[in-house]
C-alpha cells in the first residue's frame, strides 16, 4: 500500500481565449454600420421619390389652372 505523505498537488489551469470574442464583436459592429447605412440609404430614396411626386403633383395643378385661366378669357 502506498504510504500518505499528508501533501495535496493542486494544479491550476490557465486556459487563453483565442480572440474569438473581439471578432464576433468586430463582425457584429459592421454588421450594425451596414445596415444603419442601407436604412438610411432608403430613407433617402423615399424622400427623393416622394419629392418627385410632389413637384409633378405641382406641375400639374399649375397647368390645370393656366388652361382654367385660359377657358374664363
Amino acid at each position: 500500500m502506498a504510504e500518505d505523505t499528508g501533501t495535496t498537488h493542486t494544479t491550476i489551469v490557465k486556459e487563453k481565449s483565442g480572440g474569438a470574442g473581439w471578432a464576433i464583436a468586430i463582425v457584429l459592429l459592421i454588421a450594425v454600420i451596414a445596415g444603419i447605412y442601407f436604412f438610411s440609404q432608403s430613407q433617402n430614396s423615399t424622400i427623393a421619390k416622394n419629392n418627385a411626386i410632389t413637384g409633378a403633383a405641382n406641375s400639374v395643378s399649375n397647368t390645370a389652372k393656366k388652361v382654367g385661366n385660359t377657358v374664363d378669357n
